[in-house]
């Protein structure tokens, strides 16, 4: 009789599991809900499994696991906790971006006041204080609880500030642990891009990716639709990333050009200060969409002379950027040349602005490395123009005016666009 009562019982349990494991096969979104429970011992969210599996454990399921395929959730299978260096506005967005995938978020940042306020209400105190952060999104100061056991993380500090962060809290990153770097120029002093700042400071065997292209944070953070592109030389973790990321908002492409994404991304900055001082001196659309078209041509010969490919700057971390930064009213380097145009002076600007314009360093920075990178160019005053006169104006060499002037009396010469790589094809009549 027993048995009679029991047999459907065990029958049903075992088609229950059956079902839950194909659901879970064909939809492994559903690791992220069953994993990411808030735990009451810590407060933040560790995943339910994130601490059942220690880092390298995760390391070796990140290497082990399948390709991942593009499309939203259809590919991460092990259980993810994303790590974010630095409170800043770009770093928000993107824990938003996380948060609203319900993934668990930590916030690395350097004030108790500020991640009380996001623990306790939910929000920053400074930036993007209007914008609610979802409860999945945490922040500390203590390196040791955000990276310990973080299975991505986000470096979203200036790049001006970078090496000393980085080595400041270089000792609590797991050794397989990848970096996803969002910061763009050049550094000053070693004139060193931001992939090899990476590799100095956190090991030369480190998976590293590089996102890049038109993204305002507020815009990110407000649900707007945005493309990116995220770079690296390991194409797995290139299209892990991308399915991290991705969303119904946000969409990721993906690139193995690290190099033509980090000079585009520095470069942009310096063409956006241009662009800000042709507007602050009202000298109207047509000469601003000649900058900005001549700027772009400076940055495609740079990252062409360093091996980039040209498409990648075709794309979104080159003229994309470029364009969003140009044009777009959230830009603060758009914002430091437009003052400038004005007739503000640079200090004045600088000590008023609470956010950092990357292109003012980079823009001094970027001269010189173009005079150590490419030694065998001569005359490269006038290959970059735009470049080594806004240099020239942030050092006080030149006005505003000045500088833009001088774009007009170069001497005539050909577009160069296709730098004579193209050749004519005919088509079948």
């Amino acid at each position: 009789m027993a048995s009679k009562i029991l047999f459907p019982v065990l029958l049903a349990a075992i088609f229950d599991c059956a079902a839950s494991f194909l659901i879970s096969a064909r939809f492994p979104s559903s690791l992220f809900q069953v994993r990411n429970e808030l735990s009451p011992r810590t407060k933040q969210w560790n995943g339910h499994g994130i601490n059942a599996f220690s880092p390298a454990e995760i390391s070796i399921r990140r290497q082990t696991s399948g390709n991942v395929k593009m499309g939203f959730h259809s590919g991460i299978t092990y259980p993810v906790r994303v790590a974010i260096l630095g409170g800043g506005n770009f770093g928000l967005c993107l824990a938003v971006v996380l948060g609203n995938k319900n993934i668990p978020v930590t916030i690395l940042v350097r004030k108790e006041h500020v991640a009380s306020t996001i623990n306790s209400e939910h929000h920053h105190p400074t930036f993007l204080s209007d914008v609610k952060l979802p409860l999945c999104v945490t922040a500390t100061t203590d390196p040791a609880i955000a990276l310990t056991d973080a299975t991505f993380i986000i470096h979203a500090v200036p790049v001006q500030f970078s090496r000393a962060y980085l080595r400041s809290i270089s000792s609590h990153v797991g050794v397989n642990t990848p970096i996803i770097c969002t910061s763009k120029g050049i550094e000053s002093g070693t004139l060193t891009l931001m992939k090899d700042i990476l590799y100095q400071e956190l090991g030369a065997h480190r998976e590293l990716a590089f996102l890049s292209g038109p993204s305002f944070a507020r815009e990110i953070a407000t649900g707007l639709a945005t493309a990116v592109v995220i770079a690296s030389n390991h194409e797995k973790l290139a299209k892990e990333v991308a399915e991290l990321f991705s969303g119904p908002t946000f969409r990721v492409f993906t690139s193995r050009d690290v190099i033509g994404v980090e000079i585009g991304g520095a470069v942009k900055n310096v063409v956006a200060i241009a662009a800000g001082m042709c507007e602050g001196l009202g000298l109207g659309t047509n000469s601003m969409a000649g900058l900005v078209t001549r700027g772009c041509l400076e940055m495609n010969t740079l990252a062409r002379a360093m091996g980039a490919k040209p498409s990648t700057l075709m794309g979104l971390s080159g003229v994309g950027d470029t364009f969003g930064t140009c044009f777009g009213p959230l830009s603060r380097n758009r914002q430091l040349g437009f003052r400038l145009g004005r007739g503000e002076k640079l200090e004045d600007i600088l000590s008023s602005s609470a956010e950092i314009a990357e292109g003012y360093a980079t823009s001094l920075s970027l001269v010189d490395f173009i005079d150590q990178k490419l030694t065998r160019s001569f005359r490269k005053d006038l290959k970059f123009p735009i470049l080594y006169g806004v240099a020239a104006i942030l050092k006080g060499l030149r006005t505003p005016r000045e500088g833009l002037m001088d774009l007009m009396q170069l001497p005539l010469r050909t577009e160069m666009f296709d730098n004579g790589s193209y050749r004519v094809v005919k088509l079948r009549e």
